[in-house]
């Protein structure tokens, strides 16, 4: 198993991994992912990929910014490892380059999201180091313009 990390800042190569973003979002569309990477891609938005034979196994956004809190940060936004490839270090994999490049960044903490039903993920990422600092609260306006 021949597994290596890339990172993807073009909107070509972020398209070409729609598959592995349909395990999240399954209904999503090539036009909905396209017209959301032009408008995220000039605001910092990147991704990481992991990949076993040119063909990815794992993915995960990552945006970068400054909290007045917190100072600068580096984001997880949208983890996903191939349902196929899980339990395989793949993850950690992932986590472990985030990691180094937060600190090569010189980033005071990494943040991410987790969904409140999402247990399996809850346990990854206190294994990574990760813990719960506050809630984050959302009001939905638009139900239908969810992913």
């Amino acid at each position: 198993m021949q597994l290596y990390i890339k990172e993807l800042t073009t909107q070509e190569e972020m398209l070409d991994q729609i598959e592995m973003m349909k395990h999240l979002y399954p209904n999503f569309t090539f036009e909905k992912y396209e017209s959301y990477l032009q408008e995220m891609i000039p605001r910092n938005y990147q991704q990481v990929a992991v990949f076993e034979n040119e063909i990815c196994v794992g993915i995960s956004g990552l945006w970068s910014g400054i909290k007045l809190w917190s100072g600068k940060y580096l984001e997880i936004d949208n983890f996903i490892v191939h349902p196929d490839h899980r339990s395989k270090g793949i993850g950690k994999m992932m986590t472990d380059y985030i990691d180094k490049k937060a600190k090569e960044t010189n980033c005071t903490m990494i943040v991410l999201d987790a969904f409140t039903g999402n247990f399996t993920a809850h346990r990854f990422y206190y294994n990574q180091g990760y813990v719960p600092k506050g809630f984050h609260f959302l009001k939905i306006l638009n139900e239908e313009g969810l992913s």
